[in-house]
């Protein structure tokens, strides 16, 4: 019992005998900004986090949020959210639009924006691969200033990604300098994670020491064959900031692939310009042949995806014009596996995401036991056949990672899924069992709980979660949806 009830009167009472009474799972690291717009056709995608236990997402993540649209080339934040929202709703010129939009829809659970680099970058440069103007750096860090004072729970980087993949060390700085006096992190998808992994790392912590704020590295992984077993290094570089007196946290998803746009995929000149740029490219039979020259052989300073995972590695994840298509591997494609996905990018408009099959499971360990590292599924809420993490994580560290291999005991897996974000993310109220905190409640049995997600079959609900409580309303009870839906958009005072 937490505080006095006895004179309180119950609607409804949860027999939780036998179960665990936990804090609502805090997901630290989601891309479902505008999942509460897609249509209740797809109410197993909307609910997918809520019934492992989630009750708080933090969205706007890798550099990609919906706002600020808002700036000569305001129209690109939409192209940029394209692919990861298939262009369901948005974007918006500011986060205080976007939190008024949204929450018109009744959110299953709450969601913490941050501001997107990637969004702001584009707002003000589209997708041109150069640095800003002085009068454009000003426009950018004014753009970031304006989120923040309304609430946005930190600034995101997509370091991958264009149009962020084109910002050089010191743009990030100037930009990341808003946060100070924030006390809100500097959130980064760091510049390469395959062979530059140590190095991105390196850059993501003289960001942080430059800028003069906290730094958290997003899914951090060591990915592709010839990077196996490089978390040793990356998590000492982190473990040496941490002692010096950098705040420097991390979060880690329970899988061995990964899940992102398709076209990120492509070499940084070939994304330049926009997509009507980048279709051209592809159309065009000698920019061709020099993307096939450069998967093969790489470019300095470039995260080459495709050679890390092999078109063997690649799957199609979501692509709502090609359906058909999803679930199948990249070599299954076509005679000439990169033709076909070079194909399949420019029919599509780049609306296409691929799951990428990367990590190897110590590396995955590693991580997720690090004393610094939170649970985050990185899931991107589509149709289709999306990654198992959408559906799967919280109840796969339950069941897997705390049950069947002890990798974690329990209070240490509930921590790193509830207070480690809560205090991340300055959620005060969230993330603790406590007299004066907001009733975001899960019960889950700890000898049954585990995740039934497969890549397969993708949106399988989880085993084991008797009730999910958000803001004190009941909104899953015995595996069965109820029709609370008490989210609400979560904006930060600090």
């Amino acid at each position: 019992m937490i505080g006095d009830l006895r004179a309180a009167t119950a609607a409804e009472t949860v027999d939780a005998d036998g179960h665990v009474v936990a804090p609502g799972f805090i997901d630290a690291h989601t891309h479902g900004d505008v999942a509460m717009l897609l249509p209740d056709a797809h109410l197993d995608v909307k609910t997918a986090e809520l019934r492992q236990g989630v009750t708080t997402e933090i969205c706007g993540n890798c550099g990609f949020s919906p706002f600020p649209a808002d700036g000569p080339h305001a129209a690109d934040v939409g192209v940029l959210m394209g692919a990861l929202t298939d262009g369901v709703a948005g974007p918006w010129p500011d986060l205080a639009a976007y939190r008024d939009a949204v929450s018109r829809a009744a959110l299953f659970t709450n969601r913490v924006p941050l501001v997107g680099h990637g969004s702001i970058r584009a707002a003000v440069l589209g997708f041109a691969d150069r640095a800003p103007t002085a009068e454009e750096l000003e426009l950018m860090v004014g753009l970031a200033e304006r989120a923040l004072a309304q609430g946005a729970a930190g600034l995101s980087t997509g370091l991958v990604y264009a149009p962020g993949l084109y910002a050089a060390t010191e743009e990030i700085v100037a930009v990341a300098r808003a946060l100070r006096g924030t006390g809100r992190p500097y959130v980064t998808h760091v510049r390469g994670e395959t062979d530059m992994v140590a190095d991105s790392v390196r850059e993501a912590i003289h960001i942080g020491r430059e800028a003069g704020v906290a730094v958290h590295l997003s899914h951090h992984k060591a990915a592709g064959k010839a990077n196996w077993g490089r978390t040793a290094e990356t998590l000492a570089l982190i473990d040496t900031a941490r002692t010096e007196g950098l705040d420097v946290t991390l979060d880690v998803y329970p899988y061995t692939a990964g899940s992102t746009v398709l076209h990120s995929i492509l070499p940084p000149w070939a994304q330049a310009d926009g997509i009507d740029a980048m279709i051209a490219r592809l159309r065009d039979a000698e920019a061709r042949a020099r993307i096939k020259r450069d998967f093969a052989e790489g470019l300095p300073g470039w995260q080459n995806q495709q050679r890390a995972a092999g078109w063997d590695g690649i799957v199609i994840a979501a692509c709502a014009g090609r359906p058909e298509l999803e679930g199948r591997r990249a070599d299954e494609l076509g005679a000439d596996p990169a033709d076909a996905v070079l194909d399949l990018i420019a029919e599509q408009r780049g609306r296409v995401t691929m799951i990428a099959h990367l990590m190897r499971e110590d590396d995955v360990d590693r991580v997720i036991a690090h004393p610094a590292s939170m649970i985050g599924s990185d899931a991107i809420p589509q149709a289709g056949r999306p990654h198992p993490r959408l559906a799967g994580t919280f109840a796969r560290i339950l069941g897997r990672y705390v049950r069947e291999r002890g990798l974690l005991d329990l209070p240490t897996a509930v921590r790193k899924m509830t207070a480690l974000p809560a205090a991340r993310f300055g959620l005060r109220d969230r993330g603790i069992l406590a007299v004066g905190a907001v009733a975001d409640v899960v019960v889950f049995d700890p000898a049954t709980v585990g995740d039934r997600a497969t890549y397969d079959e993708p949106l399988r609900a989880p085993t084991g979660v008797g009730a999910v409580v958000v803001a004190g309303a009941v909104a899953v009870r015995d595996d069965a949806l109820r029709p609370a839906r008490a989210g609400v958009v979560l904006t930060s005072e600090r």
